[in-house]
């Protein structure tokens, strides 16, 4: 009976330590850069042992790598949560949508980290990685959503594919601006090219919805 709050709060504390190393490691590397940067400087930098940092990570790389999970998941969580009618178009750009939000939100701290990914080979190596592992996770939940088997089917996995890479597309734009452009025009953007797309299901026709308008905004919650 008094083992479960003692956990929770064991865990508790656990991740905000891990959160102050991740929020230490990759404000140094952004505004160092990954080569520059030791594992040394990243303890230091949280006012931690280097024999914490490794508690928590196995590399300095790992720090961006987890924040590249944790934006995968997001989608991902984003997806299975819309509503089942909804086309794939409006659903694929909302779960997109929330991930880019999440960084272009907090553009101050964010953008540096985009930055650094896209701009530093082996971390936008370990970028594309990911979004691999993402592509696959999604089209699991594009087929679950249509009733489809995805082992049979080409659409779930093409479909997962052209939503990444609008995604990446819209993070690579908005990189490259130094934060100028708007991402949620860029979404909207992006999108409008590939919804005819998504909206026609093989053996289904149309799935309704079409293209998000130019000014259509973030797609609602």
């Amino acid at each position: 009976m008094t083992s479960r709050p003692a956990e929770t709060l064991a865990q508790r504390k656990r991740q905000l330590v891990a959160d102050e190393l991740t929020r230490a490691a990759l404000n140094l590397l952004a505004r160092e850069g990954f080569d520059t940067v030791t594992v040394d400087a990243i303890a230091a930098a949280a006012g931690m042992s280097k024999r914490t940092f490794f508690r928590y990570f196995s590399s300095k790389e790992d720090v961006v790598v987890q924040f590249l999970a944790e934006m995968g998941t997001g989608m991902r969580n984003e997806l299975a949560g819309r509503p089942a009618q909804e086309p794939p178009s409006a659903a694929l750009r909302h779960a997109v949508w929330c991930s880019i939000d999440a960084c272009a939100g907090h553009a101050d701290r964010a953008l540096p980290v985009v930055q650094l990914i896209l701009g530093t080979p082996a971390l936008h190596a370990r970028f594309l990685e990911h979004q691999a592992q993402w592509r696959d996770a999604l089209a699991v939940t594009v087929a679950r959503r249509l009733g489809i088997e995805p082992a049979e089917e080409l659409y779930p996995q093409m479909a997962a594919g052209m939503a990444l890479t609008a995604f990446h597309t819209v993070l690579q734009r908005w990189s490259e601006s130094n934060g100028a452009a708007d991402p949620a025009a860029l979404t909207d953007r992006a999108f409008a090219v590939i919804a005819p797309a998504l909206d026609t299901v093989p053996g289904r026709g149309a799935a309704g919805g079409g293209p998000a308008p130019a000014d259509a905004g973030p797609a609602p919650a």
